[in-house]
């Protein structure tokens, strides 16, 4: 995908277009990178072209968790760019990936003189909005066998093996996304091969898909449209 072909751009007319552009630059960073720290004032609305970006917050003692992680081609908090606040998060980069950066103040001003774009923009932020509301639902209405189940789910569909999960990052970071200590995660991992699932390594295998989702329960209100049957959100 090249920067024009990005959704929050294809609406805006061509003058519009090289306007924005003109005030843009890629920008590739290793994996390890941080692109900045809970607190800071946002210099860039930061788009990811590739790879990904893991977003997390941090309590005043130094505890740390995994949010979210942004894919592409989402905006990393816009909300935070277009209202000028501190981010409430950290931005770290698990993997090679690249980012398109806007100035902050341009892109505030653009947003502000052009309906196409402000459109865009609203429609990420409703996105990031429900996808937020799902993870909270989840976290308050389930327990961490139904939180644990549905994921590994809903991770196979997205990765198109519905006989396998392989679980992206490190257990103590799918961990503390779903809410849960590192060693909860492995005991209810465990707890869950008398379900139908069976545990090697970083590879999960889904014998019987049929068997977990009877104990874990999706839901299309929270599991979105991954898995299976559900209907787009």
């Amino acid at each position: 995908m090249t920067p024009e072909e990005l959704p929050i751009l294809r609406g805006l007319a061509d003058g519009r277009r090289r306007q924005i552009m003109e005030n843009t630059l890629l920008h590739t960073v290793p994996a390890g990178s941080v692109l900045f720290e809970q607190g800071d004032t946002p210099n860039f609305q930061i788009v990811v072209m590739s790879g990904s970006v893991q977003l997390f917050g941090r309590s005043t003692s130094g505890r740390e968790v995994l949010v979210e992680v942004v894919s592409p081609p989402d905006l990393i908090i816009p909300a935070a760019v277009v209202t000028g606040a501190p981010y409430l998060m950290r931005a770290r980069v698990p993997e090679p990936s690249t980012f398109l950066l806007i100035p902050a103040r341009a892109f505030r001003d653009l947003v502000a003189s052009d309906l196409a774009l402000a459109n865009s923009v609203i429609g990420s932020l409703a996105t990031q909005f429900r996808r937020m509301v799902r993870q909270i639902k989840s976290l308050k209405l389930r327990s961490a066998a139904q939180r644990i189940g549905c994921y590994l789910l809903t991770l196979s569909e997205r990765q198109g093996t519905p006989e396998k999960a392989v679980l992206p990052y490190e257990k103590n970071l799918i961990a503390s996304e779903l809410g849960i200590t590192r060693e909860s995660f492995s005991r209810v991992l465990a707890s869950l091969e008398k379900h139908g699932i069976r545990i090697d390594g970083q590879t999960i295998w889904i014998d019987d898909a049929k068997q977990l989702a009877k104990e874990c329960v999706p839901d299309p209100l929270i599991d979105g449209h991954e898995f299976g049957l559900m209907s787009r959100d």
